[in-house]
């Protein structure tokens, strides 16, 4: 009984068999149909393995929101290098709620010589050199977004020769706590000190031959700080013309949330625009002369997430590539084949028609005489 069963069975599959076998017998092969068989074999290896390499490679996917939280404090990294002494700049923050926020919070001053080592030069040019192609290609971001972490900090190696050269730069790096709304960074002569209508810096000591706003930004965020993210103005170095000049940066900051395969994170992402001029009052610039860096916060944040290609649509794909190049290389063959019987055929029939019989009147045909037995003999 159980042996019917198993008969009965592999006769069941038998009739449900969607790929007849056909007989090796009956099959008929030809080197055109070898060659293009190759061809397909050679195509479908070369599509799979580019396939293939899709699918391990992963895009990065935006998408945008209404930015809903204004509570929460804006943190800015800054690391900045002013060619005047400590003694003589002072960094602090005012927002457009009259918050003023001192540096003493959470920047350092140290004094530094301004001028790099030839290590520090070398990195320095690299930022300079990506920051310069980010802006001709912008999809190089996403480059970034994706190797954060594997790459070091941004930051410029310590010096090693710092007996050789005397300070006179001062490097003021750190970070400070702000509101959530527009507010304006800045660096200037004197120290800060708190005033009822806003704030006031003493630089009355300072005299104007001393004013030299050149610096050096090596590296400037909003948010979370990520080692390995470059930031707009990351690598960037001024130098002043005249003392009495002011340098102006207008900041776009878009919050940002990042989550990848490698890191999640919540930070900022921003846009920026330069300007700078020379205060002379004669000659209606006016102005105080200093660092200054006025930031807007956007109200759209922005999501970007790490994608892949799942294991299911590359079978599709690859389903797709391997059934569609056999199918078109089988019309393609079909159709030579078919073209190519055509012009044998009429080959064929325009030789055997110039072939010439005499006949007994002196005339004569083109038609080949007919065979018989008689002929034979």
């Amino acid at each position: 009984m159980r042996r019917l069963n198993r008969k009965k069975t592999l006769n069941l599959m038998k009739e449900l068999d969607a790929f007849p076998k056909v007989p090796e017998s009956y099959v008929e092969t030809s080197a055109s149909g070898g060659t293009v068989s190759l061809i397909a074999f050679t195509t479908i290896a070369f599509l799979t393995v580019m396939e293939f390499m899709v699918y391990r490679d992963t895009w990065m996917k935006y998408e945008y929101e209404v930015d809903k939280d204004f509570t929460s404090k804006l943190r800015i990294n800054i690391d900045i290098t002013v060619a005047m002494r400590c003694q003589y700049v002072g960094a602090d923050v005012l927002d457009l709620a009259e918050t003023m926020v001192a540096s003493a919070d959470g920047l350092i001053y140290e004094p530094v010589p301004f001028e790099l080592t030839p290590q520090q030069k070398e990195l320095q040019r690299m930022l300079q050199l990506i920051q310069s192609r980010l802006q001709e290609e912008h999809s190089l971001q996403d480059v970034i977004f994706k190797s954060a972490f594997k790459s070091g900090s941004t930051a410029l190696p310590p010096r090693e020769d710092n007996s050789l050269q005397s300070p006179d730069a001062c490097r003021i790096h750190g970070h400070l706590y702000v509101n959530k709304v527009a507010g304006n960074f800045h660096i200037t002569v004197g120290k800060a000190i708190p005033h009822p209508r806003g704030h006031a810096h003493l630089a009355a000591l300072v005299s104007h031959e001393s004013y030299n706003f050149s610096h050096r930004i090596d590296h400037l965020s909003f948010g979370e700080l990520i080692p390995g993210i470059i930031n707009p103005l990351d690598g960037t170095e001024k130098i002043a013309s005249d003392h009495n000049q002011m340098f102006q940066y207008f900041i776009t900051v878009v919050p940002t949330k990042l989550h990848t395969y490698k890191i999640s994170a919540e930070t900022h992402q921003f846009s920026v625009t330069e300007r700078e001029r020379v205060i002379n009052h004669a000659a209606g610039s006016h102005g105080v002369s200093g660092i200054f860096m006025k930031y807007d916060i956007s109200s759209l944040m922005v999501t970007v997430t790490e994608e892949h290609m799942p294991f299911w649509q590359f079978l599709v794909r690859l389903c797709g590539i391997i059934g569609g190049i056999f199918s078109t290389t089988g019309i393609l063959h079909g159709f030579g084949r078919f073209v190519a019987e055509i012009i044998f055929c009429r080959f064929r029939l325009g030789s055997s028609r110039s072939t010439s019989v005499p006949l007994p009147d002196g005339h004569t045909s083109n038609h080949l005489p007919l065979i018989t037995d008689n002929s034979t003999h």
